[in-house]
C-alpha cells in the first residue's frame, strides 16, 4: 500500500471514529408522546424516520387527531386531509396508539419517564380564556371553543345549549375562531347537513333566526388576527352582506405599503370591502367593529341582552400597537355573545413547570427546562398561535431537538426501556381500558357507515360511554 493510500486509509478511519464517537448508534430509542393532535402526530412522524425509533401516542380522548377533529369547521374538509398523514403513522409498526389515557390523572409524568427514554408533551390549549367582566356567566354568554367543540361533536361539550332563536350574536375577537364561528351561524343549514357537523347542532341551525353577527377587536384593521381566506370566505358566503364602516379605515391606506406581504393583501382587501356600496341587499348581514372592547354584559332577566364596550385608541409601546380605553362607551344590543379571545393551557401533572404568564412550557428548542429527557411540541411549547402549518414547523424542530440529543448522547439511552410494557400493566391496576389503533378502526367505521346513510362525510360519536362499547364490541 502506498504512502498515499495508507494516509487516506488513516483520514477515512479517523473520520469514522470521530463519527461515531459524536453520534451513539442506538438499540432502541423508546419515546412516548403525550397527546395526538397535529403537534403529537408530526412529533411522532418526524421521530420515526430513525429506523431505531419506537414511538407510543397516548392520548385522553378514546380517539385520536385532536383539534382536526374537533376544533377544525366541519365546512373546511380540505384541512381534515392531513388525518391522512397522520393514519400513515399510526400504521407504522413502529408505533402505538393508547387513547382514552390521562397525564396526571391515569398515569404520572414519573412513570412515563420511568418507561421511555423521552417523553414528549403536546397535549395544546383546551382551556378557555376568560374576561373577567361582570356579566360573563349570563346565559348565552358562551366560549367560541365551546361553541366549536358542540357543533364538533367533542364530548365534553354536549352541555353547551345555545339560544339560536336571536336576532344579533356579538363576537367578541378577531382571530380566525372568531370567523368560523360567525360562518357557521350565516351559512345555510343546506350546506352543512353535507359535511361532519353534528345532528344535534345541525337540528339547532336549521331552527335559528340569526340575522346579524358583529365581530368586535379591541385594536384597528391592521392588527386583526384573523387571515385573507377566512377573510374571503366570510365576504362570499351566501345570502349574506358584508358591512364595514369606511370611517373605521380612514389612513389605513397610506399604510398598507410598509406592510407585509400576507398582511397587505388582508388589508388591501377590507379596504376593497369598505369601499363598496353599503346598501343592504340581503336579510343577514356580518361586521367588523374595531377599537371596541367589552366591559360589561347587561341582562334581560337571566339571558343577556346588550354588551358595553369601551372605545379605545392605539398607542405604540415597544414597537407594539396596544389598544387603550377613551373613556367614551356604546352599547351594542345582542341576544347571544361568542367570546372567541383565544385558549388557554396548564399543567396537567404537578412536575410539569408552567409559565402563566406566557402559557406555555418553558423550553429550549422543545427541550423542557429542568426536566431532563421531557420534551414539548405545539401550543403547549409555543402558547396558542399559529395554524397547522406553524404547529408542523414547531413540532419538526422538537423532533430533531430529540433526535440529536439521543445521538450525541445528551439523551440518555444507555439502558433499555420498558415502555408500554411497563404502562399498560399499571393502568390495568387502575381500572383503566385503554384504547387501541384497531379499537379506533371500530369507531370509525361505525362513524363512516352512519354518515354514508345520511349523505355526510361521518357522523361522530358524542358519547365516551358509547365510543367504549363500539370500541370493546
Amino acid at each position: 500500500m502506498s504512502v498515499l493510500m495508507r494516509r487516506v486509509h488513516i483520514l477515512s478511519s479517523l473520520k469514522q471514529l470521530i463519527k461515531c464517537h459524536g453520534q451513539r448508534q442506538l438499540s432502541h430509542l423508546k419515546v412516548c408522546v403525550v397527546g395526538t393532535g397535529p403537534a403529537g402526530f408530526y412529533t411522532a412522524q418526524q421521530i420515526l424516520k430513525d429506523p431505531n425509533a419506537v414511538v407510543d401516542l397516548y392520548e385522553r380522548m378514546p380517539v385520536p387527531f385532536g383539534l382536526v377533529r374537533y376544533g377544525v369547521a366541519p365546512d373546511h374538509p380540505e384541512v381534515k386531509n392531513v388525518i391522512h398523514t397522520f393514519t400513515n403513522v399510526l400504521r407504522n409498526p413502529r408505533c402505538n396508539f393508547f387513547g382514552n389515557v390521562r397525564l396526571g390523572a391515569d398515569v404520572t409524568l414519573n412513570e412515563l419517564r420511568e418507561a421511555y427514554h423521552a417523553v414528549v408533551l403536546t397535549y395544546g390549549s383546551d382551556e378557555e380564556k376568560r374576561l373577567g367582566i361582570p356579566g360573563e356567566d349570563l346565559d348565552n354568554v358562551i366560549s367560541a371553543r365551546k361553541f366549536v367543540g358542540w357543533y364538533n361533536g367533542h364530548p365534553a361539550d354536549l352541555e353547551v345549549r345555545p339560544d339560536l332563536q336571536v336576532d344579533t350574536v356579538a363576537v367578541i375577537g378577531h382571530g380566525n375562531v372568531a370567523l368560523d364561528v360567525a360562518r357557521i351561524l350565516l351559512t345555510s343549514p343546506d350546506v352543512l347537513q353535507k359535511t361532519d357537523i353534528t345532528d344535534p347542532a345541525l337540528s339547532q341551525l336549521q331552527k335559528s333566526t340569526v340575522k346579524r353577527v358583529v365581530l368586535v377587536g379591541r385594536r384597528g384593521p391592521l392588527q386583526v388576527s384573523f387571515t385573507i381566506k377566512e377573510l374571503r370566505e366570510m365576504t362570499k358566503l351566501a345570502g349574506v352582506d358584508t358591512v364595514f364602516r369606511p370611517e373605521d379605515f380612514v389612513g389605513i391606506q397610506e399604510k398598507v405599503a410598509d406592510q407585509p406581504r400576507p398582511r397587505r393583501r388582508l388589508v388591501e382587501l377590507m379596504l376593497q370591502t369598505a369601499s363598496r356600496t353599503q346598501t343592504r341587499k340581503c336579510s343577514r348581514s356580518w361586521e367588523l367593529r374595531f377599537l371596541r372592547s367589552p366591559i360589561r354584559f347587561k341582562a334581560d332577566g337571566s339571558k343577556v341582552s346588550c354588551v358595553e364596550l369601551t372605545v379605545n385608541k392605539l398607542e405604540e409601546v415597544d414597537g407594539r400597537w396596544n389598544a387603550v380605553p377613551t373613556g367614551e362607551t356604546e352599547t351594542l344590543d345582542c341576544q347571544m355573545v361568542l367570546k372567541s379571545i383565544g385558549y388557554s393551557s396548564k399543567a396537567v401533572d404537578p412536575v410539569i413547570p408552567f409559565d402563566t404568564k406566557r402559557n406555555l412550557v418553558p423550553n429550549d428548542t422543545g427541550r423542557v427546562q429542568g426536566l431532563q429527557g421531557i420534551y414539548c411540541s405545539g401550543w403547549i411549547k409555543t402558547g396558542p398561535v399559529g395554524v397547522i402549518v406553524t404547529t408542523m414547523n414547531c413540532s419538526f424542530e422538537t423532533a430533531s431537538t430529540l433526535l440529536r440529543d439521543a445521538h450525541e448522547g445528551l439523551l440518555d439511552t444507555s439502558r433499555q426501556r420498558p415502555g408500554s410494557e411497563y404502562i399498560l400493566p399499571l393502568l390495568s391496576q387502575r381500572g383503566v381500558k385503554p384504547l387501541t389503533y384497531e379499537h379506533w378502526l371500530k369507531i370509525e367505521q361505525w362513524e363512516l357507515e352512519e354518515g354514508k346513510k345520511k349523505g355526510k362525510p361521518r357522523e361522530k360519536l358524542l358519547s365516551v360511554d358509547r365510543m367504549l362499547e363500539i370500541a370493546y364490541s
